[in-house]
């Protein structure tokens, strides 16, 4: 059947994606049966975030997506040569202005987690200690990734999507190296072959970070030398094509910063819950990234170079289709997929990370709960990413500050009398409503018709089916036969027989 190339990237990004996930849940996996739902992995997961915070701010998030548009812009008018020059001059600011970041916060690290509206004033005080130390140390890996980040949007402002997609699964071999040689008392053990083990706890969970990081950075270099880069040892802060990556950066750095300031809330509240709490949101929060990334992730990332493009080339016409043909597609495909992994997920989440019965019932609302907010998350991805391609940062800015606003204010409501189920809904709530906001603007702007009254009614509709045929399948299989058969089949089942409704939609995806 013939694609387009867009559709191709799409579809190689998720298959890879998918992989990714696999991995990640395996380390997961390894995680939650070595340490539970204990204190100390809570510490882990809460130091992660001023970390993540930085990393994203820089040049996970708000650079590298803001740099992608005018680094298409220059590679497309001017050739690779004036394009690596700027990739060198703001992967130089990126490195420096991280390395400046981790410093400050490795020196006020104490009162940023132990401060009442601080990480996590809920912790006990050896708990925090340890948040302390973890943080410190996972620096080391924020200063890598403002390198590598950097380079997976060079490479893919080239159109080259490979390496970068193949990075965050050698990331996830360096978390597994760490969880399975590093961290253990007792080495795992393989038939013939025991592995060894270093027993550095929690920490060596962090060492795996590290090395992650490394990976994720050397498995880009084929694609540098590939695409005949060079660097440039400057800053460039008096060239126009600089300061156009730094004007769009501005909104962007601080819409980055609501979205992760939506992560230091959600801990800041879970840390006063049952201990825990903070583990469960973080697995369910992963969980539900599974299909998001390979939805909306592996769409909004192959569009982003695409859309820049013919903005730069003032083909409006392409860029209304392309956006309408994705947020179609993505409404047809979520809310059945949604559907199905709510009803049908907890036999698996048991198996996998075998957090007893009330561990599991937990993580079940809480997965549940997040996977209500799977089609908001997703049009995020592409709604957020057609401002930025036209470049446009402020309206994503002012989106992202009223999610935040009013994620604080509905969890600070939820979480008392729903627990960590209620931090989960009010993600789901704040999510979906600043991607139908997104999409409103954006429509006044381009035009856009979703056809609403068709794509959202036949995508509500296999969500019905697919749900109900997931649980009526999994009520019958459950009791007499084995967990992974029972609980997968129905889901795969569900969402199947449910595509007929959605056929109509699920027929572009091969046309994007």
């Amino acid at each position: 059947m013939k694609t387009t190339r867009l559709t191709r990237i799409a579809l190689l990004l998720s298959s890879l994606f998918l992989v990714d996930k696999l991995a990640a849940i395996l380390r997961q996996v390894l995680i939650a049966r070595q340490f539970g739902l204990s204190p100390q992995l809570d510490a882990f997961n809460v130091a992660n975030n001023v970390p993540d915070l930085l990393f994203a701010l820089i040049s996970g998030g708000a650079l590298a997506i803001a740099f992608i548009p005018v680094l298409s812009e220059v590679l497309t008018l001017s050739g690779r040569r004036p394009a690596w020059t700027l990739f060198s001059r703001i992967a130089n600011l990126a490195f420096l202005v991280t390395a400046g970041l981790s410093v400050l916060v490795a020196i006020f690290a104490t009162p940023m987690v132990k401060a009442e509206i601080g990480i996590a004033p809920g912790f006990t005080p050896s708990q925090q200690d340890l948040v302390i130390w973890l943080m410190r140390l996972n620096l080391i890996a924020t200063l890598i990734f403002s390198i590598s980040g950097l380079v997976m949007a060079g490479l893919q402002a080239n159109q080259h999507f490979l390496l970068p997609a193949l990075a965050p699964i050698f990331y996830n071999f360096g978390q597994i190296f760490g969880v399975t040689i590093l961290s253990p008392a007792q080495g795992y053990t393989f038939g013939p072959l025991t592995l060894p083990a270093y027993n550095l706890g929690v920490s060596g969970l962090v060492y795996g970070v590290i090395i992650g990081a490394l990976l994720h950075l050397l498995i880009q270099v084929p694609g540098l030398i590939k695409f005949q880069f060079h660097w440039t040892l400057s800053l460039g802060l008096r060239t126009p094509e600089v300061r156009k990556v730094l004007r769009l950066m501005g909104p962007r750095l601080v819409t980055i910063f609501f979205i992760q300031l939506i992560f230091l809330i959600r801990d800041n509240l879970a840390s006063r819950l049952a201990a825990g709490s903070v583990t469960a949101l973080t697995y369910g929060w992963m969980v539900q990234q599974v299909p998001e990334t390979l939805i909306g992730t592996a769409i909004g990332t192959a569009l982003l170079p695409t859309l820049s493009e013919q903005f730069a080339t003032e083909r409006t016409e392409e860029f209304r289709v392309t956006i309408e043909k994705a947020a179609r597609v993505l409404i047809a495909l979520c809310l059945p997929i949604a559907a199905a992994l709510a009803v049908g997920l907890s036999p698996l989440l048991g198996m996998a990370f075998n957090f007893g019965a009330d561990g599991t019932r937990l993580l079940t609302y809480v997965t549940a709960a997040f996977l209500g907010g799977l089609l908001g998350h997703s049009l995020k991805e592409v709604s957020a990413r057609a401002f930025l391609a036209r470049q446009n940062a402020v309206i994503p800015l002012i989106t992202a500050a009223l999610n935040a606003c009013f994620y604080a204010i509905l969890g600070s409501l939820l979480y008392r009398p729903l627990g960590a189920t209620g931090i989960a809904i009010t993600d789901s709530l704040v999510f979906t409503g600043e991607a139908v906001l997104l999409l409103i603007l954006l429509r006044k702007r381009m035009k856009i018709q979703i056809h609403p009254d068709s794509t959202l009614l036949r995508a509500l509709a296999a969500a019905v089916v697919s749900g109900l045929v997931t649980w009526g399948l999994l009520t019958g299989l459950e009791p007499r036969t084995p967990t992974i058969v029972a609980a997968t089949l129905p889901m795969i089942i569900g969402f199947v027989v449910s595509i007929p409704l959605v056929w109509k939609e699920m027929k572009l995806l091969l046309h994007l």
